[in-house]
């Protein structure tokens, strides 16, 4: 399942949502795709970790994400990706869930030089291979030969286990043609330089109960998740 936090910016909202908000189009790279789409590639990609049982995904804000990573981790700063493995009554039917920051999401497509859909899709993968026990930090590299297969197998580049120990490289460009990692750059700094209006919902969406990381009761079932090592999260991206 496919969760969109309403408090998204609707600049980065799929094509659909998107043509309605937003006055001045977004470049397609930088827009999120469908969610049908995502939970088309989740359904994918869920069946190439060989993971069963239900995996929510919420997409959600920087906000949020540094409030998970507070609360579950200690730090006090947004992340990429967090994941919650499900545990308790019900574990057997429910895998667990994962929450993916898109404007965290959204810069580092813009360093690896690819689409926003793509960096969501390396997350999601990344986030799935912890919901089924791999973890990174303790396995020798098993987890990150395993996703290396996966990514081949799915059509990703390079994953975030890869990035936390690979120099970064300059972005490759055609001759004549404009680099889009510069424009997205541009595009991406000028919506950060918008002043943005606070929420006035009340309060962020929350997990649904079904693990340690499922916090509290929600609205309409909009999920907050959380993050990977049960319930610690995956920051490989950063060193």
């Amino acid at each position: 399942m496919i969760l969109l936090d309403p408090d998204l910016d609707p600049h980065l909202a799929p094509a659909a949502t998107s043509a309605k908000t937003s006055a001045a189009p977004t470049p397609r790279n930088l827009r999120l795709p469908t969610v049908r789409t995502l939970a088309r590639f989740l359904g994918v990609a869920q069946a190439a970790v060989r993971l069963k049982g239900e995996v929510t995904v919420q997409l959600t804000t920087d906000a949020a994400m540094r409030r998970l990573n507070r609360q579950f981790r200690g730090k006090n700063k947004a992340t990429d990706v967090l994941s919650f493995p499900a545990g308790g009554i019900g574990a057997e039917e429910i895998a667990g869930d994962l929450a993916i920051s898109v404007p965290t999401a959204l810069r580092q497509s813009v360093e690896q030089g690819h689409s926003l859909s793509t960096e969501v899709k390396v997350l999601m993968l990344h986030g799935l291979l912890h919901l089924a026990g791999y973890d990174h930090e303790i396995d020798n590299g098993k987890m990150a030969r395993r996703e290396l297969v996966l990514r081949a197998r799915l059509g990703l580049p390079q994953g975030l286990i890869e990035r936390a120990a690979a120099p970064k490289q300059p972005a490759l460009k055609q001759p004549g043609a404009p680099s889009m990692r510069r424009t997205s750059a541009a595009w991406v700094g000028k919506q950060e330089s918008k002043a943005r209006k606070p929420s006035s919902k009340p309060g962020a969406p929350s997990l649904r109960r079904t693990s340690a990381a499922r916090v509290g009761k929600q609205k309409s079932k909009v999920a907050q998740p959380g993050t990977t090592k049960r319930p610690s999260s995956q920051r490989s991206a950063r060193p």
